[in-house]
């Protein structure tokens, strides 16, 4: 392990399968390869793609004024996108800006930085459960149906 002190909230831990030093963010359990050089934060960074179907909060967005679809298109149609990008057909942020029902779709689906309490329970929990560039399962809100890319 390394003999530099770590910024406030860091530890360095090793990893079972690689045997490779990591650090741990101690505040949001993120994790990562990198030496940090700033103090950990309690926020974290996402970006995600939102398929919004008739049972959605909001039924509507900027692309559909009155969402039809069922949960079960919704997930199928979320589902999709996410095979898309994990066989690397289509960047993230690029299917976002015209796939995703979210006004972040403008943003390539970021929605910046954000702690705990900001956001929906379901997705909060799933995105501080993510490594930095890891991208979520089908999450379920009151919003729709969203896949995340934990991107800080």
């Amino acid at each position: 392990m390394g003999d530099e002190e770590l910024p406030a909230g860091w530890v360095e831990k090793v990893s079972r399968s690689s045997g490779k030093a990591y650090f741990l963010n101690t505040k949001t359990n993120a994790s990562q390869w990198t030496r940090p050089t700033e103090a950990a934060s309690g926020e974290v960074r996402a970006s995600h793609l939102l398929v919004k179907h008739r049972d959605s909060r909001r039924p509507s967005s900027w692309k559909t004024e009155t969402i039809t679809r069922t949960k079960e298109e919704a997930l199928e149609i979320l589902k999709g996108h996410r095979q898309r990008i994990v066989d690397k057909e289509v960047e993230f942020e690029e299917l976002a800006s015209v796939e995703s029902d979210c006004s972040s779709a403008k943003r390539g689906g970021d929605l910046g930085f954000f702690g705990p309490g900001q956001m929906q329970r379901p997705f909060e929990e799933a995105t501080f459960a993510l490594r930095v560039g890891e991208l979520s399962e089908p999450i379920f809100t009151d919003s729709g149906i969203h896949i995340i890319l934990r991107t800080g």
